[in-house]
């Protein structure tokens, strides 16, 4: 049997004990009888299992509490303090604490001591804490995946993010418009990444190129506003604005309406992100709901699940989204 596909299964089977009992052996934790740990373990090396490098990491929790780790520049953000309650609230209901890790906080020694795994969320390749925490002794699920070099994570919950642009343009393009354009932060994340790739793929299907500006990732009102302002001038055609980041397109509505732009009508705005800002704005600006509070809670359940060896190791779960459609696409007050 190929070494590379043997699983702790085969190992059982083999052996003729539970998984359970083949982790616990090979692992030396657990009460397993010498004798059944010996046997375990040269059944284990005459098949030719090697555990990945993520399975190496797990370790039984002890502490009762699991970090969380947000990115650099987000914790204002509505879409994030959503999630960090939806988890808070999650690991309560498995009893463990929520430790909140400082954005340059050291991520090895007394840290890696105090929780059983870790939760990075939406980990940009500029987060020079990233690579330390994924490599800290510690299961770690990263909410969206890392692109950058480092170990793997044990772990990954994610949203179809072309999707939902996708669904976004369609609901433009739909409603009228010929000339969009996207703000997006740089793709040093993989939810950056993919509205980039999106909007490129989409406007060569439909023969209607997006236009792309840059803005940063925890972008605010004042700079989508900035931003657009920018775009119109330079493309007075641009008809519908994407805004990517958390907060920030009411100030496509307000570039818009100075540039004298009707938005809903000759200006259609959405956002990647819906929250506070989007539904409160006038007119109510059309988004994607990420659910982040059960976004959170999926994080810490997939987290909960490894360390309690409910499942594997490089475990993906999926988030689901949902598209609001507001005045801001539709012309109506």
């Amino acid at each position: 049997m190929n070494a590379r596909t043997v699983t702790l299964l085969d190992v059982a089977q083999a052996a003729g004990v539970s998984k359970s009992t083949v982790s616990d052996a090979l692992q030396g934790s657990g009460r397993v009888a010498p004798a059944t740990r010996d046997h375990v373990r040269e059944v284990a090396a005459r098949l030719g299992y090697r555990p990945n490098s993520a399975a190496r990491r797990l370790r039984s929790a002890r502490t009762g509490a699991i970090g969380l780790h947000l990115p650099q520049t987000a914790t204002r953000l509505d879409y994030y303090m959503k999630l960090a309650f939806g988890a808070v609230a999650r690991a309560q209901e498995e009893g463990l604490d929520v430790v909140l890790l400082a954005p340059a906080g050291g991520t090895h020694g007394p840290l890696a001591s105090r929780v059983d795994g870790m939760l990075v969320i939406d980990p940009e390749t500029g987060d020079a804490a990233v690579p330390a925490l994924l490599d800290a002794g510690v299961p770690v699920v990263t909410g969206e995946r890392y692109l950058g070099p480092a170990p793997d994570p044990v772990g990954a919950v994610v949203c179809d993010n072309a999707a939902s642009l996708t669904a976004l343009l369609d609901h433009v393009h739909d409603r009228g418009a010929r000339r969009p354009a996207l703000l997006a932060p740089a793709d040093t994340s993989a939810w950056a990444a993919a509205l980039h790739t999106t909007a490129e793929n989409w406007g060569r299907e439909h023969a209607l190129p997006v236009a792309r500006h840059t803005v940063s990732f925890a972008a605010t009102a004042r700079e989508a506003e900035e931003a657009t302002a920018a775009l119109l001038a330079a493309d007075p055609d641009i008809d519908a604005v994407v805004c990517a980041p958390d907060g920030a397109a009411p100030g496509v509505l307000r570039a818009a309406t100075a540039l004298g732009r009707t938005p809903g009508r000759d200006l259609l705005v959405a956002s990647c992100v819906d929250g506070a800002a989007t539904r409160g704005s006038s007119p109510a600006i059309t988004a994607v709901d990420l659910r982040p509070a059960d976004y959170g809670r999926v994080c810490v359940e997939l987290l909960c699940d490894i360390l309690a060896g409910r499942t594997g190791p490089e475990t993906v779960r999926r988030h689901g989204w949902t598209l609001e459609t507001r005045a801001s696409t539709l012309g109506t007050d």
